[in-house]
C-alpha cells in the first residue's frame, strides 16, 4: 500500500486502488487479486503480494498468470514489498510472459529507474508509454544478466567468440581452458578501464609513466588472482569502485597511494599503509538484499550504516577523513 500511495493512487478509495478484486477464472470462480488500480472503473495494473520472505524465483507468477488472461489490464505486479517484477503481454497478446520486463528491489534503487516508474504513477500512467518502452527494458536485464554470467565463468560459446575473433580457430582443451581464464580476465579489465574513466577526473591520479587505466586493470587483476587462489573470495566491481570513491575522498588529507585493500571472506576491508590496525572503513557488499559499511571510531569499534550503493559513500567523507587524521597520518 505504501508503494501504491507513492505512485500517487489513494489507496482509500476504491474507485481507485481495489483490495481483493474478484476475478473468475475458468471454471475457479471468485479468485482474488490482492490489490488492482482502477482507471474509469476499469484495471490497469494488478498487484500479487507476498511474504518479505518469499522467494520469487519459486512459482509464485502462476496466479498472476491466470489473472492477467481474464482482465484487459496489461501491467502485472509480482512482489514481496521488497522486490517488484513487473510483467505485461510482449510475447503474446493477452498472456503474461513468463520473464518481466522490470525488476527492482526498494532496498538496492538506481536513480535511473525513477523515469521508468514515473509512467506508472496516477499523474503520468499512458500505458503506450509504458509498453513502448518494456521490450527495451527486458532484453536489455536479460542481455546484462548474460554479460554478468559471463564475467564470472565464460561460456564455451563466448570463449569460442573471443577466439575467433583474434585468429585462433583451433580451440584444443589446454588453450580453452587458458582462454577462459584470459576472457574472464580481460572482460574484468574492459569493466574496469571503464570505470577508471569514470572516476579519473574526480581522483586526479595518474603517474608519469602508469595510466590509471593500467591502475585500475591492476587491481581487478590482483583481486581475480586472489580469487583464483582462494573460490571462496568474490571481489566485484561495486567493491572496487567504493574503493576508489574512498580514495577521492581521502586525497585531499593523505597520499592515496597510502590506500589499500583486502578483500575476505565476510568484508572488503580498506586500510592505510595496508595495517588492518589502520582501519578506514570495511564494506559488507555480499548480501544482495542489505549493503553497510563500516565506520570506526577512535577506539576503532565498527559501527556499521546501511548504504543502497557506492555513491552513498560520499555522505561520511568527513567522518572518514577523520579516522585517517586520528592516525596522526595526514599530508604533510
Amino acid at each position: 500500500m505504501p508503494f501504491i500511495a507513492a505512485l500517487g493512487y489513494d489507496v482509500f478509495d476504491p474507485t481507485e486502488v481495489t483490495p481483493e478484486l474478484v476475478a473468475d477464472v475458468g471454471v475457479k470462480k471468485g479468485e482474488k487479486i490482492d490489490y488492482a488500480i482502477l482507471k474509469e472503473g476499469m484495471p490497469i495494473m494488478l498487484f500479487e503480494c507476498k511474504h518479505h520472505e518469499a522467494n520469487l524465483d519459486n512459482d509464485h507468477a502462476s496466479q498472476l498468470f491466470r489473472y492477467f488472461a481474464c482482465t484487459e489490464c496489461r501491467i502485472a505486479v509480482l512482489t514481496n514489498g521488497i522486490e517488484y517484477r513487473l510483467f505485461t503481454d510482449l510475447e503474446a497478446p493477452n498472456k503474461m510472459d513468463s520473464k518481466p520486463f522490470f525488476v527492482f528491489r526498494v532496498t538496492d534503487f538506481s536513480e535511473s529507474m525513477i523515469p521508468e516508474l514515473k509512467k506508472l504513477t496516477k499523474a503520468s500512467f499512458d500505458i503506450d508509454a509504458v509498453l513502448s518502452t518494456a521490450s527495451e527494458l527486458k532484453y536489455m536485464r536479460e542481455i546484462k544478466t548474460l554479460l554478468g554470467q559471463q564475467l564470472l565463468a565464460p561460456s564455451e560459446e563466448f570463449v569460442r567468440f573471443c577466439t575467433g575473433g583474434i585468429g585462433v580457430n583451433r580451440l584444443t582443451p589446454s588453450l580453452k581452458e587458458q582462454f577462459t581464464q584470459l576472457a574472464r580476465k580481460a572482460l574484468g579489465e574492459f569493466i574496469s578501464e571503464r570505470l577508471s574513466e569514470k572516476l579519473k577526473s574526480a581522483l586526479g591520479a595518474s603517474a608519469p609513466n602508469v595510466s590509471y587505466e593500467t591502475k585500475v586493470a591492476s587491481e581487478f587483476v590482483e583481486a581475480e588472482s586472489k580469487q583464483d587462489r582462494d573460490p571462496k573470495i568474490q571481489t566485484t566491481a561495486d567493491e572496487l569502485e567504493a574503493y576508489y570513491i574512498v580514495k577521492a575522498i581521502l586525497r585531499d588529507v593523505v597520499d592515496v597511494r597510502r590506500i589499500t585493500h583486502r578483500d575476505q571472506q565476510s568484508y572488503f576491508a580498506i586500510l592505510l599503509d595496508d595495517n588492518n590496525r589502520k582501519p578506514i572503513v570495511r564494506l559488507h557488499f555480499n548480501s544482495r538484499a542489505k549493503r553497510y559499511i563500516g565506520l570506526f571510531d577512535a577506539e576503532k569499534n565498527e559501527q556499521r550504516v546501511a548504504i543502497a550503493d557506492a555513491d552513498d559513500i560520499y555522505t561520511y567523507a568527513e567522518r572518514l577523513r577523520e579516522t585517517v587524521l586520528s592516525y596522526g597520518q595526514g599530508k604533510s
